[in-house]
């Protein structure tokens, strides 16, 4: 199967899995930070927020690219990922589960494009509640463990604070440095899927 159609199974996956929004509420999500020499443009001086979905595929969006716009709604836009750009992603807080399909990420944080969770946000006046991508970042089952192998990734624990942080800027310096001081361990991707 190729990366482009693996991916489009992933986004459909997003829509179409009401089951992973009523998971218990344990974290299902870290965070990936590029490598200084990691090439791909796509996540040079990244840092990516990533999720697993019951089959082993690996979704996630970038949180420190603003694309300097702005939504109607008065929410900073971010690039989420090279996977379908055109698609608004939303990465939330929600005191109650979603009744649409979302990613669970940490205890009340979901992430989700599908409309009946992102349109009541857009319609909403707290935007501090959510945070607004376009596309979003998608590994095949297996893909994203052979790039740890590879060792394009330092991986640290996420936190609400930082996911829903106001300034980016220098968001990735910190948390490379935040990672060499520390001992990070590529067996937590396989391990955020058996968490479940």
């Amino acid at each position: 199967m190729s990366d482009s159609i693996a991916c489009w199974i992933l986004a459909l996956s997003l829509l179409a899995a009401p089951g992973w929004a009523q998971q218990a509420e344990r974290p299902n999500g870290i965070l990936l930070i590029a490598k200084e020499d990691l090439r791909d443009p796509n996540f040079s001086r990244t840092v990516v927020l990533v999720t697993q979905a019951s089959d082993g595929g690996t979704v996630g969006v970038i949180l420190n690219r603003p694309i300097g716009r702005t939504h109607a709604s008065g929410a900073p836009i971010f690039f989420g990922g090279p996977v379908m750009q055109e698609v608004i992603v939303a990465l939330f807080r929600s005191e109650r589960t979603p009744a649409a399909p979302a990613f669970h990420v940490l205890k009340g944080v979901y992430l989700s494009m599908h409309p009946g969770n992102v349109d009541p946000l857009l319609e909403g006046a707290d935007a501090a509640r959510y945070r607004l991508y376009m596309g979003f970042s998608g590994w095949a089952p297996g893909q994203l463990e052979s790039e740890m192998k590879s060792d394009g990734w330092y991986v640290l624990p996420a936190s609400e604070a930082l996911l829903f942080r106001a300034n980016t800027a220098g968001m990735w310096e910190e948390l490379v440095e935040k990672a060499r001081g520390s001992r990070t361990d590529s067996r937590i991707i396989p391990q955020l899927a058996m968490s479940k």
